[in-house]
């Protein structure tokens, strides 16, 4: 139980520990969001601040739990001034938004990052997802929002908090602060704290305002979907129309595995199942605007990259050509202005007029001046590996 006087010794270091943590995580995640990322050096120093960013942010979650956990099962010393009923209330319901917040915050966070995927692993040996957040580029921009939002509440109520301890200490010169330091001190004995329904209340209406109000600023209205205008493609008509499909990529980046797909693309088809040295041929255009790649679709779009302002869609065309039991599309594919011939083997299953197809290929992004500042592979890997499956009909 706590002193008289002043707060337990656990209570004390869970105070000074979240302290150094709240002051090492808020510059953190300011540098980090400031540092440019155009060279692969730039991109790895980034990268490590977000990460160290994200890491810290977890601990100050877990070490606020542990924290509250303890605070509900102590006395701690009441108020030093009751007879000041405004101030004493401004402190309780600063002291709330402080536990809340410490809680809010890196567990908003937390959750955008486990929604999406790219970028700064944290680096807790637990993984990258939660068990309960599906991956959902909305999900994580709305609580991306949340985190932001929370954040400045966070950063105003700890600006309050160190304001009234200046105050106590400097105009008041009363024992506030050294209740909080180690050791007993002389700090006055006083009646034990007695928690009331107002404090706590007024805080939570306070981070229900801020909800509302990332809300009302567009932080929290995004759908699934492109981070930038898609390219507009014209209707094909194909002797084979796809019903249903995907075409989908996987990056590495930092070692993790980053996979996206184009939500917009078409497909001219030709095939004749009678054995042949050519039975068909392919033509698929790709809306590259369309593409969502986790955490970095916004920075696949630029000039580096994809360049989609200049290169709006890329193509695939090719001869179907039988391969053993299998087939192999035998073409080339065109990004960024530039041609490579690819050879894609994929499996084929026909039933009566619908044709189930799956197949893939590895692209490497340097032959086609995709990323050309990231030439460490360590940082953005070189292949990119490329999963296609569809469904088409015959018309």
């Amino acid at each position: 139980m706590s002193h008289p006087t002043t707060y337990h010794t656990v209570t004390k270091s869970f105070h000074w520990l979240t302290a150094l943590l709240i002051l090492a995580i808020i510059p953190l995640g300011v540098i980090a969001n400031g540092l440019p990322f155009e060279t692969s050096d730039q991109l790895a120093t980034k990268a490590f601040v977000f990460s160290l960013h994200k890491t810290l942010g977890v601990a100050v979650f877990f070490v606020a739990l542990l924290r509250i956990l303890w605070a509900v099962t102590q006395d701690k010393p009441g108020p030093l001034h009751p007879e000041h009923k405004a101030e004493t209330l401004l402190a309780e319901v600063i002291h709330w938004v402080l536990y809340i917040s410490l809680v809010a915050v890196p567990l908003t966070g937390w959750i955008e990052h486990a929604a999406t995927t790219g970028f700064a692993p944290i680096w807790w040996p637990f993984g990258q997802s939660l068990f309960f957040v599906p991956k959902s580029e909305a999900l994580s921009h709305t609580f991306a929002g949340l985190h932001w939002m929370f954040g400045k509440l966070m950063v105003a109520s700890i600006l309050l908090h160190i304001a009234g301890a200046l105050k106590h200490q400097v105009v008041d010169k009363d024992a506030t602060l050294r209740r909080m330091w180690f050791g007993k001190g002389d700090a006055p004995t006083v009646a034990p704290h007695v928690t009331k329904a107002a404090p706590p209340l007024i805080a939570v209406i306070a981070f229900v305002a801020a909800g509302f109000a990332a809300y009302g600023l567009g932080f929290l209205e995004k759908h699934d979907g492109p981070a930038v205008e898609s390219a507009a493609l014209e209707a094909v008509a194909s002797e084979w129309a796809v019903q249903d499909g995907e075409i989908a990529i996987t990056i590495s980046q930092f070692g993790s595995a980053v996979t996206g797909n184009f939500a917009d693309w078409t497909s001219d088809i030709s095939f004749d199942p009678a054995p042949a040295d050519v039975m068909g041929n392919v033509t698929t255009v790709i809306s590259i605007g369309s593409l969502t790649l986790g955490s970095v679709t916004a920075d696949a779009m630029k000039s580096d990259y994809f360049d989609v302002e200049a290169h709006p869609t890329a193509t695939f065309t090719a001869d179907i050509k039988p391969d053993g039991d299998s087939y192999i599309a035998d073409g080339s594919v065109t990004i960024k202005g530039t041609t490579v011939p690819v050879q894609m083997p994929f499996d084929l299953l026909i039933d009566g007029e619908t044709a189930t197809m799956t197949g893939g290929l590895t692209l490497d992004r340097q032959a086609f001046n995709v990323g050309e500042s990231q030439s460490d592979a360590a940082s953005l890997g070189f292949d990119v590996d490329v999963a296609i499956a569809l469904t088409a009909t015959r018309n």
